[in-house]
């Protein structure tokens, strides 16, 4: 497989206005959820991680490790989540020398994600060529999700909070089980019922 035609989004702009403070720095399992996104990103067989900052950009931006990972924020944040993945299509186009194969896009509140889940997906949109590739999970399609580049130009086009999910309805969508994917952290609750889980 060639790994530089892969690429990821980790999507981590959001001022989480429902829980009140950075779910991005919320600590799970010793590291915060961001830096346990980035690690599982950089573990993966994906060749660049972007990372699409917006609310408390330089506070989270100080607090993550792996610089391996690319940093760039997102002015346009309370726009929605589509505005940061159309950030960070343009931004691969514009600096990635190779022909970009697909993009995975993911996001910073799903702590179960693993790295296998991230190549398995890759890997799929590989052998079957699918336009998308995403995660299933509460019964429906979701992400994270690889997107092909023939969808690229879409990508860049899209607007407001349902960041790619028109894209699954529109298009061919291979999918692969990920029931850790409907756990995520939008609420203090939410964190709550995490926080039991993993003690």
């Amino acid at each position: 497989m060639d790994r530089s035609a892969y690429h990821i989004i980790i999507l981590a702009a959001g001022s989480s206005e429902r829980l009140g403070r950075p779910k991005q720095l919320l600590q799970y399992q010793g590291k915060s959820l961001l830096q346990h996104a980035i690690d599982k990103a950089l573990a993966s067989i994906a060749d660049r991680v972007v990372v699409v900052l917006g609310a408390y950009a330089e506070r989270i931006r100080e607090s993550v490790k792996g610089r391996e990972a690319v940093f760039i924020e997102n002015p346009g944040y309370t726009k929605g989540m589509a505005s940061g993945i159309a950030l960070g299509t343009a931004y691969l186009l514009n600096n990635t020398g190779r022909e970009i194969g697909g993009i995975l896009i993911m996001l910073c509140d799903q702590p179960f994600v693993t790295s296998e889940h991230l190549d398995h997906l890759f890997k799929k949109q590989k052998t079957t060529g699918a336009p998308v590739v995403a995660s299933y999970y509460r019964a429906r399609k979701g992400v994270p999700a690889v997107f092909h580049r023939d969808l690229f130009p879409e990508l860049i086009k899209l607007e407001g909070e349902h960041g790619a999910r028109d894209l699954m309805r529109k298009y061919k969508t291979e999918t692969i089980g990920f029931p850790g994917g409907a756990v995520d952290v939008d609420t203090l609750e939410d964190y709550r019922r995490l926080t039991k889980i993993i003690m």
